[in-house]
């Protein structure tokens, strides 16, 4: 059966050769599976992430536990693998984690497909080589090497202290496995971004979440569980411009919309405190408490000054509940 991925393979002389692996290359990769979920046009996310997506996962356990990346699955009502040897296996959401983006699913059928084995990135340093596998086998994966650790900051209230950055980019990234040199998984893609080269030419490298974050929360993520107290969500989609925070864009029936947040504000301040960066901010509303509470910004408006308080919510509240197949 073809992959869904066809004519977006990686260019052959990027792929990885089993020549001189410490592991069997293709048992690593029969792990990988494509993963496609039909979330349904009146989910709260359907706009933004649509309402038909596809990307990966990979197999961590033998009883058909998959990880991959949440938003792949969130709100997803139906949820199709599909392995490298063309069998299409459903499978449930079991939940997803906000704080790191991991999310979990479940086969409903064996998969039959040997797990990878959990890593730790903190091993790995800048220059390592690693392979960026999707769904599909040899054809889908590419040899790669870190480029950087560094902290990131999504729009989307969103941060990680140390985000794994991969190059060259991948052309089906979302859920891809990063795997290091040993064999074992160390990472699992989120992001495609843009990275600034020294002739001022661009380049396109992955966004991975170190695997390391997994094993606290694994858990609670697979019993349906929230992995910690869910953080204050405001709804705004903000940005850095220089020094400063400006809003982009304030999610429809969201606590800041309510606020009478608007877009183009410039964020300077939570609870007196200034802010410097989407890290900042994310941080000093984080540190007010859980969902619920409440977040005073200070906020430029044209030439206008303005102290709003949004009462914060659990975002989880807005997301419809997966359903079993």
């Amino acid at each position: 059966m073809a992959s869904p991925f066809d004519g977006h393979e990686v260019d052959r002389a990027l792929r990885p050769s089993s020549d001189g692996q410490s592991f069997d290359l293709k048992r690593a990769l029969d792990a990988v599976v494509v993963l496609y979920a039909e979330v349904g046009e009146s989910a709260s996310t359907a706009r933004s992430l649509g309402a038909q997506r596809l990307g990966n996962g990979v197999v961590i356990g033998t009883s058909g536990l998959v990880l991959t990346i949440g938003y792949l699955i969130t709100e997803a009502q139906s949820i199709t693998l599909l392995t490298n040897d063309g069998r299409q296996i459903p499978a449930h959401a079991l939940g997803s984690d906000p704080g790191t983006g991991f999310g979990l699913v479940t086969a409903l059928e064996p998969l039959d497909l040997p797990p990878l084995p959990l890593g730790d990135s903190r091993g790995l340093r800048p220059g390592d080589p690693v392979i960026l596998a999707g769904g599909g086998g040899r054809a889908h994966a590419l040899a790669a090497r870190l480029i950087a650790r560094e902290t990131f900051a999504g729009y989307w209230e969103y941060l990680l202290d140390e985000a794994l950055f991969t190059g060259p980019g991948h052309p089906h990234w979302s859920g891809a496995a990063l795997i290091g040199p040993s064999g074992a998984l160390m990472g699992i893609a989120s992001l495609q971004v843009s990275q600034l080269l020294a002739d001022q030419r661009t380049t396109q490298i992955n966004m991975c979440v170190p695997i390391e974050l997994l094993p606290p929360i694994v858990d609670d993520l697979s019993h349906g569980r929230p992995a910690r107290p869910p953080r204050p969500w405001m709804g705004l989609i903000s940005q850095e411009a220089g020094e400063r925070v400006v809003v982009a864009e304030v999610a429809g029936g969201s606590p800041a919309e309510a606020a009478g947040v608007r877009p183009g504000d410039v964020v300077l301040a939570v609870a007196g405190q200034p802010v410097a960066d989407l890290a900042d901010l994310y941080t000093k509303v984080w540190a007010l408490g859980p969902a619920g509470v409440d977040a005073p910004l200070r906020l430029r408006r044209g030439g206008q000054l303005l102290d709003l308080t949004v009462h914060t919510i659990d975002r989880a509240t807005r997301l419809k509940k997966p359903r079993f197949n």
